[in-house]
């Protein structure tokens, strides 16, 4: 009887130690209730998208006719506003009936010149004139073959020509008119009919054009035009901040100098801070993003939106470059609210994460 009490006795000492200790409660997981959201990151990205400028449309080269010799009536206009000439065309005659006196009075002059000098070849060191004389009959016929040819040249200018081949945008002569030298030019043309847009770009833009780039044009007729960047201004306005872009045009009637047209510019690109269009969401407040701080808690951060483009939205002002953005926006979330972030695939203009550089063995 007593070996039992002493087995019995610690088994009962025992058990009254374990019911003095309360089991350790189950630790919460702070995680709990999260909800998993993928992530972007704003940093610069490859947007392709398209740029609107517009302006004027000028004459590629423009050439100006004015008469060449001054004092004589324009006799017969040839041509008018919207013809297309050849080079060498005559555009106007002048009145020859002048210049046509003054023309044989100078020939009968000179024939007399020459006539007089002829006479006193082989007199030289004769006596029979004196040198001098001589001299002075030579001199004479030169001077009257010169006044000759410049009234047989001033003949030929007679008939104003045109200097290139090209379409006449301005008639400013009728006949009757007397040619003066300074005055407004008699025609103004533009070479070969071609009229191309002026169009005028904001410095930042401008380093996103390039010579060669194609352009679709939208006339002020509602017609459109495709068109080809043919100069990009090296300097910018330093009044306006802008510079001028020429865009080739085909030569059609409809494209009228003078007239205001509007260029799009297909892709055009460049690298900006951007985030998917998913993730910008708008309410009354205005556009926003939900931003996911060290704790992985998110706030709503406003935006400022740039350009769109290759479903990309350039952010001009809004959360640091770097910040993780909740790729959805259309995730109901609230300010304060918990999450899992899973960083996104990269997508095409965003470079891929780096592998972490592994520690070399000891």
């Amino acid at each position: 009887m007593r070996s039992f009490r002493l087995a019995v006795l610690p088994l009962a000492a025992a058990l009254a130690l374990a019911g003095c200790h309360k089991p350790e409660p189950v630790r919460a997981d702070p995680n709990q209730g999260a909800r998993a959201v993928t992530v972007v990151r704003l940093e610069p990205r490859a947007m392709t998208g398209s740029l609107t400028a517009s302006g004027d449309l000028l004459p590629r080269e423009e050439a100006a006719v004015q008469p060449e010799v001054t004092g004589y009536r324009a006799q017969r206009v040839l041509a008018d506003v919207g013809d297309y000439v050849r080079a060498g065309e005559t555009l106007v005659q002048l009145d020859p009936a002048l210049l046509q006196a003054q023309l044989a009075q100078a020939q009968a002059q000179a024939a007399q010149a020459e006539d007089q000098a002829r006479r006193v070849q082989g007199l030289d060191n004769q006596g029979v004139l004196s040198e001098e004389q001589i001299a002075q009959r030579r001199f004479q016929a030169q001077v009257a073959r010169a006044n000759l040819r410049d009234l047989q040249v001033r003949m030929q200018k007679m008939a104003v020509v045109a200097p290139v081949s090209g379409l006449i945008l301005e008639r400013n002569v009728r006949p009757g008119d007397l040619s003066a030298g300074g005055a407004t030019p008699w025609f103004r043309m533009a070479r070969d009919g071609q009229v191309e847009l002026a169009a005028q770009v904001s410095q930042d833009d401008l380093t996103r054009i390039r010579v060669g780039q194609r352009a679709m044009v939208s006339l002020p007729n509602g017609a459109t035009a495709p068109g080809v960047v043919r100069i990009v201004s090296p300097q910018i306005d330093p009044q306006t901040k802008l510079g001028i872009v020429r865009v080739t045009l085909p030569v059609r009637s409809d494209i009228r100098a003078g007239g205001f047209a509007r260029a799009v510019f297909d892709d055009v690109a460049q690298a900006v801070p951007g985030l998917p269009e998913s993730a910008i969401r708008y309410d009354a407040n205005g556009a926003s993003v939900m931003v996911i701080g060290n704790d992985n808690r998110v706030r709503r951060v406003a935006v400022q939106t740039g350009q769109r483009g290759s479903g990309l939205v350039q952010i001009l002002r809004g959360p640091p470059q770097g910040a993780r953005v909740v790729q959805n926006a259309a995730a109901f979330l609230l300010d304060g609210d918990l999450v899992k972030p899973t960083e996104a695939a990269p997508t095409a203009g965003q470079p891929a994460a780096q592998p972490a550089a592994k520690a070399a063995p000891r």
